[in-house]
């Protein structure tokens, strides 16, 4: 593929991930599905531009980084799973009565719990998972910063090194809301540094 056909798969999917989870909210799991798209779109893009600059890395450590959430994700959803199901269970409740009888709830004797010695470790399963999941996401957004520095180095476009750079922070941050409004303020910046890519003549030399 060409430098400007990496480019617009980039931006395209970058702007897709931007909007991914406004579309969610309208059509439910569509956007799901458009955000994978976008992902896939930046990470052809990413590949794309690797090979058109002979440096791996570009691809590579975006790639280690989508490995790594998905990994922390589904660490994440695992536990949440585990200790959800331990948790209704203390309660002598299960997924299959909730689904059918919603009110079921109503009958937990909460007083009876209320101290939390019956759902302790549960709860302490539940929040292992939180601290998993943002060490995942950490990580990963090393890398995501690797890879973007790369790309700012060789294209002269210095944006990249800054989407990377709020990326790290907001997944720092994600402990507190800010956080996740970083991460969409990243991908936007990232559609916007794709789509400034010059032509291969408009570009300075890269740095070495």
């Amino acid at each position: 593929m060409t430098l400007e056909s990496n480019k617009t798969l980039g931006g395209v999917g970058a702007l897709l991930m931007v909007i991914s989870p406004f579309s969610g909210f309208v059509a439910g799991t569509f956007g799901s599905v458009l955000g994978l798209i976008g992902l896939i779109l930046v990470l052809i893009a990413m590949k794309g531009l690797a090979d058109h600059y002979n440096e791996g890395g570009i691809f590579n450590n975006t790639f280690y980084g989508v490995i790594l959430t998905i990994i922390g994700g589904i660490v994440f959803v695992g536990a949440i799973v585990v200790g959800a199901v331990g948790l209704l269970s203390e309660l002598n409740l299960d997924l299959a009565t909730l689904s059918t009888d919603p009110a079921a709830i109503s009958t937990v004797d909460w007083q009876g719990i209320i101290n939390f010695s019956n759902i302790w470790d549960y709860l302490v399963i539940i929040l292992a998972s939180l601290v998993i999941l943002f060490v995942f996401v950490v990580v990963a957004a090393i890398f995501y910063r690797k890879s973007l520095n790369s790309l700012a180095q060789k294209t002269g476009v210095g944006l990249f090194g800054t989407t990377g750079l709020i990326l790290l922070i907001g997944a720092v941050l994600t402990i507190i809301v800010i956080g996740f409004l970083l991460l969409w303020v990243a991908l936007i910046l990232l559609t916007v540094a794709f789509f400034s890519i010059k032509p291969e003549s408009a570009q300075p030399p890269p740095a070495t």
